[in-house]
């Protein structure tokens, strides 16, 4: 006898001898309801494939309704008819569907990343996850990566483009055609789609950092900087900045281990230079007279800690190179037209070039940039560095000249050149 909806819905399990036990109600066709003694209530389905019992799974109820069973079980009957296991198709759909979702855009995305992650400086990987998780995943996460195509990832860039975000949309592209590569390079894709969308984009908008290149504003803005009345942190990374003019990042995050003032050296790890996955060898960066008194007149104060410029919530953290652009900004400078804290770097190499006649190459090394020798090896890290020490103090002193002469009001921007 065929069950009801009633009967369905009123199934429990049996009582036999005051014990519970599980019960099974039959509707034909091998197909029952398992009451079990713990409330549970299970469709399942009786076979024979090749004379062999097997046992089928449909699912529970109410989440599956007797009609819902009964459609499931003729359609395994049709597969019986076919010699086909529904068992085994049941099987082969499962693994298919799990496939798919290793194999959707965001498994691969997040895959990629993971693995990316260690060799990324803390920014980038903030920033990276920003894009997919903003940009990327949202339009793009659920589809299978084997069936994107160009046009997918040209409508998800256009739509960062769109709101004006050109560079954003080119570090999309960027990542975008790192995901899908990776896609084919363990083989979940067979062609990657990012590789036509060159020339697609609007192009990037080249704007260069703000620099102050002339000796005249330099040396006002130098008085600024002296007169600046705020922490004794940020003032001091504000007074080192023309002087070393390293990258903001390695300066903010100078440890106190990396410097020997005795020796008027700073070694910056490999690992902190934004080349570090090429770089060879540490940077070795010669100190000037006024950047080692500065460094011990802050010493008193944060020789303590790690860093050489705390920040000022978490002592265990590095200062924010961002606190630079700050001042600079509360002096009335760090627009698109005057100095930026990485805008020293332009700063100095235009000046020790342009102004000073120093080689370019020693002012290179000393900036922290890659340079090779004429056969394509990387120099090592005390290449010019006699040179470099002199030059590094010669900087020193004329912008020293800069700022004495702006308070006199009488800045000469002179021929300072030195023989190359």
């Amino acid at each position: 006898m065929k069950l009801t909806a009633t009967a369905v819905k009123n199934a429990k399990p049996k009582d036999k001898d005051g014990k519970l036990i599980d019960n099974k109600l039959a509707d034909g066709r091998g197909l029952y309801l398992l009451a079990k003694k713990n409330g549970s209530r299970y469709w399942r389905m009786k076979y024979r494939f090749f004379g062999k019992e097997k046992l089928l799974s449909f699912g529970t109820y109410p989440a599956l309704s007797l009609a819902e069973a009964r459609e499931l079980c003729t359609t395994a009957h049709k597969q019986l008819a076919n010699d086909l296991d529904p068992g085994e198709v049941k099987r082969a759909l499962k693994a298919g569907k799990y496939k798919a979702a290793v194999n959707t855009f965001a498994a691969l995305a997040n895959e990629w990343y993971a693995k990316q992650l260690p060799e990324w400086a803390p920014a980038t990987a903030k920033k990276r996850r920003a894009l997919l998780d903003n940009d990327l995943l949202p339009y793009l996460g659920n589809r299978a990566i084997s069936e994107l195509e160009t046009y997918d990832l040209l409508t998800c860039l256009q739509r960062i483009e769109a709101r004006g975000a050109i560079d954003t949309a080119h570090n999309g592209r960027q990542v975008l055609n790192q995901v899908c590569r990776y896609a084919k390079q363990t083989q979940r894709a067979k062609h990657n789609p990012a590789t036509d969308l060159a020339g697609a984009l609007t192009k990037k908008r080249v704007t260069h950092r703000a620099a102050i290149t002339e000796p005249a504003e330099l040396g006002r803005l130098l008085v600024k900087i002296e007169q600046y009345q705020g922490t004794p942190i940020i003032r001091t990374m504000l007074a080192l900045a023309p002087l070393l003019f390293q990258r903001p990042g390695e300066l903010a995050a100078m440890e106190w281990a990396e410097l020997d003032l005795d020796a008027k050296l700073w070694n910056i790890p490999k690992e902190r230079k934004k080349e570090r996955k090429t770089r060879e060898h540490d940077h070795l960066v010669p100190l000037s007279r006024q950047a080692v008194e500065l460094l011990r007149d802050i010493q008193p104060l944060t020789g303590a800690n790690r860093f050489v410029f705390p920040n000022q919530r978490d002592h265990a953290k590095p200062a924010s190179p961002e606190s630079v652009n700050k001042a600079l900004r509360n002096m009335g400078y760090c627009t698109a037209s005057q100095q930026s804290f990485h805008g020293f770097r332009a700063t100095a190499r235009t000046m020790l070039d342009e102004r000073l006649g120093f080689r370019v190459e020693w002012i290179e090394h000393q900036s922290g940039r890659s340079v090779k020798d004429p056969l394509g090896r990387a120099y090592n890290r005390t290449k010019h560095l006699e040179q470099r020490t002199g030059m590094i103090q010669h900087w020193s002193d004329y912008l020293d000249d800069l700022a004495h002469q702006a308070k006199s009001g009488n800045v000469v921007a002179g021929d300072f050149k030195q023989a190359r």
